[in-house]
């Protein structure tokens, strides 16, 4: 029986990415389906901050964080501290993740072409389209993607919240500034973190966070 007992913790942690990463992608098409409508509006112009200077600054400053520029220098920080550390696998692990998960995001707002909205004026500039928010997807998969990886399992327990304040910061920073329905930033942290959940689980028995400090 004491056997045992090892064996089904992981069964059972398995079952519960399963489960949650499923529930993920059902927030993730219910926004695709149900998003741009009467509640997304009336959500949008509650949350836009033209005509409120501290909200719509502090808005302007936190969503620099989700740009690709950002996402991609801050991956490779992230990464150049893990090889330094000698974990030569988490870091390429964290490279995969999050870049792969960026072109995934670029590919469903080509497929799912949904148009940005047009009622409220954008007060950053935008080129891309709207469905999922690549803003709060990115920033959801780096930063969940370092709270699980980088530091020690025990610590998770104030990592993890810490980077969902980061991204729900970067997210919800979108439809302040007029850029974003509030569908896609929900939509974009739904997929990002459905992401890094799965792709943590199919990984976890690599052996990238038993590798020995790198010898000097």
């Amino acid at each position: 029986m004491a056997d045992s007992v090892p064996e089904a913790r992981p069964t059972k942690r398995r079952g519960l990415t399963i489960i949650g990463a499923s529930a993920l992608v059902v927030v993730w098409l219910a926004m695709m389906i149900g998003g741009t409508g009467s509640l997304d509006l009336a959500l949008l112009q509650w949350l836009y901050a033209a005509h409120e200077p501290a909200v719509r600054s502090f808005a302007m400053f936190v969503t620099i964080f989700g740009n690709w520029q950002a996402v991609i220098f801050l991956s490779l920080i992230a990464a150049g501290w893990l090889l330094s550390r000698g974990h030569r696998h988490t870091a390429l692990l964290l490279l995969g993740i999050t870049l792969i998960g960026r072109l995934l995001v670029e590919l469903q707002k080509f497929g799912i072409h949904r148009l940005r909205p047009s009622a409220t004026e954008h007060l950053v500039p935008v080129k891309s389209l709207s469905f999922p928010s690549a803003h709060a997807a990115n920033s959801m998969i780096l930063l969940l993607t370092l709270a699980l990886l980088a530091p020690p399992k025990e610590q998770r327990w104030w990592t993890v919240p810490l980077a969902l304040f980061g991204t729900f910061c970067v997210g919800i920073s979108r439809p302040m500034l007029g850029v974003h329905w509030p569908s896609d930033v929900i939509g974009g942290w739904s997929f990002g973190a459905a992401w890094v959940l799965v792709m943590v689980a199919v990984t976890e028995r690599w052996p990238a966070r038993k590798e020995p400090v790198a010898k000097r």
